[in-house]
């Protein structure tokens, strides 16, 4: 319902945020500023008030257009726990074979536990899974299922909230309370925070990756009006 309901309000929404301040790559369109997002204290001008994007999502789009052949080139595409926007404009793609999965999501295409994923071995040139994995106890077999699924010479995007600051992840399994996991993870339904051995994790699944601040190959002026974080890391995986 509250997707429908912000789908039926975006002309309204954008006519209220107008301007030329900032730009959402996403939809092409500026507005006058971005809304403040965050569990606790809120980032400014955080949320596109258009695509309901946020910095990562943003920054994403970015890469997707100006370092690969993703809108243009025949791939299949497995998306897990899609965003909104993206699900709604990855499956008007022409170009794209795409499934989108999740547990329990109501709006994508296969109902699937990404510790046991229902497809066959290598089956995807490109799979996306942005925000999953912190929420998973196991991940390392979540990443293995990610790892079998991806055809060779493919590649995917695997973002998760990380503390660049952080060298080991940290983790406590005995932390079940939903208030105290936002307390030591960020938000109630986490399991972890990631540090720097994020990478660590995913080689150890099978996948090379490149640890890539994409956003630092922007200006300062485009940074701020396209709404991207300086230090955020685009985790890009590739399995050879």
């Amino acid at each position: 319902m509250l997707i429908n309901l912000s789908i039926f309000l975006r002309p309204v929404i954008y006519l209220f945020f107008k301007g030329t301040k900032f730009t959402d790559p996403i939809d092409g369109k500026s507005y006058r500023k971005f809304l403040p997002y965050g569990y606790g204290k809120q980032r400014e001008n955080a949320l596109s008030p258009g695509t309901l994007s946020l910095e990562r999502h943003r920054q994403m789009w970015l890469y997707l257009q100006n370092e690969t052949d993703f809108f243009t080139e025949n791939y299949k595409v497995l998306h897990i726990a899609p965003e909104q926007e993206f699900l709604r404009k990855f499956k008007k793609m022409k170009n794209l074979n795409y499934t989108s999965a999740d547990l329990y999501s109501p709006i994508v295409d296969v109902k699937a536990d990404i510790l046991d994923l229902p497809f066959e071995d290598e089956s995807y040139d490109i799979v996306f899974c942005n925000h999953v994995l912190e929420h998973i106890g196991d991940d390392q077999k979540a990443m293995s299922e990610l790892y079998r699924v991806m055809k060779k010479g493919g590649w995917g995007i695997f973002q998760v909230p990380m503390k660049n600051s952080l060298e080991k992840t940290y983790e406590d399994f005995s932390i079940t309370d939903p208030k105290e996991r936002q307390k030591h993870f960020g938000q109630y339904d986490h399991v972890r925070w990631y540090g720097m051995d994020y990478f660590d994790r995913l080689k150890k699944a099978g996948f090379d990756v490149d640890i890539n601040f994409y956003s630092k190959k922007f200006s300062n002026e485009d940074r701020r009006r396209y709404g991207l974080t300086e230090n955020e890391i685009l985790p890009v995986v590739f399995k050879k």
